[in-house]
C-alpha cells in the first residue's frame, strides 16, 4: 500500500520539473516547448535546430519571396521565406497560396533542420500544414 503515495510523489516531482518556476522577478523555464497554443521564436529554431528536427512547430513572421510551383504529382504547391527580427526560415506547402508578400502569418508544420534535394541540401525548413494570415484571424480569438 506504500507504493501508491510514492508513485504520486514521483509524478508530482516530474511535473514540477517540467513546469516553469515562478520567482519574484519573473519566470524561469527550460527552452520553449511547442504546443498548439504557443508560438516558437524563429531564433529558438535557428539556435537549436537539432532539438526541433522533425517536430511540430508553430512560428510567426512576415512572408517574403513567395514562389508558386507544382509537385511531381502535378499538385499546386508554394514556398516562401518567413522572416522576423531574429532570422529567416524557408516554408513549403501544398495547395494554392492564400498569402501575399509582406503578410504577417502563423505557420504550423514540421521543422527539418536539413533536407536533401538532389545534390543540394536545404537547411531550416518547415513543411507547413497550415499558413494563416494574422489579419484574417477572428478578432474574438486574438488577445
Amino acid at each position: 500500500m506504500q507504493k501508491q503515495p510514492v508513485r504520486h510523489l514521483s509524478f508530482l516531482i516530474l511535473l514540477a520539473l517540467l513546469l516553469p518556476v515562478t520567482v519574484a522577478v519573473g519566470t524561469i523555464s527550460a527552452p520553449p516547448v511547442t504546443s498548439a497554443a504557443g508560438l516558437l521564436e524563429i531564433a529558438e529554431l535557428l539556435a537549436h535546430p537539432e532539438q526541433y528536427d522533425h517536430q511540430d512547430v508553430v512560428v510567426s513572421g512576415a512572408v517574403t519571396n513567395v514562389q508558386l510551383a507544382t509537385n511531381r504529382q502535378g499538385q499546386p504547391a508554394y514556398g516562401f521565406l518567413l522572416k522576423d527580427q531574429a532570422g529567416t526560415l524557408k516554408v513549403i506547402s501544398l495547395g494554392q497560396a492564400d498569402i501575399h508578400e509582406g503578410d504577417q502569418v502563423i505557420v504550423e508544420g514540421v521543422f527539418s533542420r536539413l533536407r536533401q534535394v538532389g545534390r543540394s541540401i536545404v537547411y531550416n525548413e518547415i513543411k507547413a500544414l497550415s499558413v494563416k494570415p494574422l489579419n484574417r484571424l477572428n478578432p474574438d480569438l486574438v488577445g
